[in-house]
Order: C-alpha cells, then structure tokens, then sequence
C-alpha cells in the first residue's frame, strides 16, 4: 500500500511523505502506483518551474519526501491540489492508498 503522510502548520503545509508500493499489480503495471506517481511528479515539476526554491524533494528507495520551503499562496495551492488529487485515488482503491 502506499501511504501519504501529509504534515500542515498552521493551515499551512510543510511536508508531504509518499512511502510504498500500491501492489494493484506487479512493478511497471501498476496504474494506482503510475497515477500516484505521476499525480507528484506533475506537481514538484510545476511548482519548481515557477519557484526553484520553493520546496526541496529527496527520492530514494523507500519513497519521496517533499518539503515546503516557501509558504506563499500559488505553492500552497499547487500542493493542496495535488493532496486532493490523492485522496481522490485513495476513494477509488482504498485497499492501495492512504492518505493521512
């Protein structure tokens, strides 16, 4: 399963937490772990080329971990959008994600 950990302050958010695999399917067919994926990657990309210091990303093995530097409203916006996309998914296979 793949479980996001969402971390606000303040109303605000400051760190997001992506860790798993969604294990609908084997690795490379995995649609809930591709729309996941690309649900983030869309996001970081978007707000680094608006913003490079904005947020800073680490990848490794176990997952992703993003977090917000700048709290100003287009950021905030971008990542609340990308939270509810999320969770979204996780209504449509509750059994491969979650979304805290």
């Amino acid at each position: 399963m793949i479980q996001v950990k969402v971390e606000k302050e303040k109303s605000k958010y400051k760190k997001i937490v992506v860790l798993g695999h969604a294990m609908y399917d084997e690795y490379g067919k995995d649609i809930v772990c591709s729309a996941a994926s690309s649900i983030v990657t869309t996001t970081i990309n978007g707000i680094l080329s608006l913003d490079k210091g904005s947020l800073n990303y680490l990848i490794s093995k176990k997952g992703l971990s993003i977090t917000i530097k700048n709290t100003n409203e287009t950021t905030q916006i971008l990542i609340g959008n990308m939270v509810s996309l999320l969770k979204e998914l996780e209504k449509n296979y509750p059994e491969n994600i979650e979304v805290k």
